[in-house]
């Protein structure tokens, strides 16, 4: 009997479940297909926004749109087009009753859990064919579906059962710390972060333009010093560094951002005598101010395990 048997939403970002429907089917068959759902909630973001997993005798299907993912788990028979179907009125619903702001500062858990009455009267309807009086949405699902099909998922694309098979995670002993390969994710942004990036690029800028005015100075008079236009120079680059820092991930980026506070450092007091103590103070601040954003946003570590 094809029918759908659960589903759930999610966010995208971290994998935190939103709400799903009560699941009473205790089977080893559905025990293996959520540790599916685990292991691809922490893989959205990497996903395109419409997929299939086939895992033999049930199908896994979701979308993603706004931040937030809709997932269903249905048997390998039940029509795609009415999967999808069902998927895109969960998502109208949701986004129709809950904000993003919502959704994106949610903390706990199933926090929408009142959705779950939706869900189960949707899911009831799309479990009953007869009662379906969506044949126009129907035919417009199908002819999206033959234009965009789902991207089907493998599950070797799925990797270990932690989700993070293209990451290597090392834990070196004594020290608890965790080394990430280069492309590993960073935290998502926040709005200290950003102003840390808009004065960084800020305090780069002036630096450049200084350091133009210097050389112009020193074509006018030779006996100007040519190590301020150096100096100008090498704060510009600290300064484009620590936003470089800020925005990717690189071995060593703690110490590395805290190489180039120094030179910010080094490099206005040696610049004393042609900048004041305030714009002195707002240098140096600026460039410890992105050191501790860099320090603060750290790599993503493996994603906290909500029993989706």
């Amino acid at each position: 009997m094809s029918m759908i048997l659960s589903a759930s939403v999610v966010r995208v970002r971290d994998g935190l479940p939103l709400s799903a429907s009560t699941d009473y089917d205790q089977s080893t068959g559905m025990q293996e297909c959520r540790k599916y759902f685990k292991m691809l909630s922490k893989k959205l973001s990497q996903l395109p926004d419409r997929c299939t997993l086939k895992t033999g005798q049930y199908n896994i299907n979701f979308i993603s749109s706004l931040g937030v993912s809709y997932m269903m788990l249905c048997t390998e028979n039940y029509p795609s087009v009415l999967a999808f179907c069902f998927l895109d009125e969960l998502q109208k619903e949701f986004i129709t009753t809950y904000n993003m702001m919502k959704t994106n500062t949610a903390i706990r858990p199933y926090c929408f859990i009142e959705f779950d009455n939706f869900i189960q009267r949707t899911k009831q309807r799309y479990n009953n064919t007869r009662s379906l009086s969506t044949k126009m949405n129907l035919a417009d699902m199908q002819t999206e579906i033959k234009l965009r099909p789902p991207y089907q998922i493998s599950l070797s694309e799925l990797g270990s059962a932690n989700g993070f098979a293209h990451i290597s995670v090392v834990e070196y002993k004594g020290t608890g710390k965790i080394s990430a390969a280069p492309h590993q994710r960073l935290e998502p942004v926040t709005l200290p972060g950003i102003v840390s990036f808009v004065l960084s690029l800020l305090c780069g800028a002036l630096n450049l333009i200084r350091g133009f005015h210097a050389i112009e100075s020193l074509l006018q008079n030779e006996g100007e010093d040519f190590s301020y236009v150096i100096a100008f120079f090498l704060g510009t680059a600290a300064c484009l560094y620590q936003c470089y820092l800020f925005v990717y991930y690189t071995g060593w980026r703690n110490a590395k951002s805290f190489l180039s506070f120094g030179l910010i450092c080094l490099c206005n007091m040696y610049l004393y005598e042609l900048r004041n103590l305030w714009q002195l103070f707002f240098h140096v601040t600026v460039g410890a101010f992105s050191t501790l954003q860099i320090r603060l946003r750290q790599p993503q570590g493996k994603s906290p395990d909500y029993n989706v």
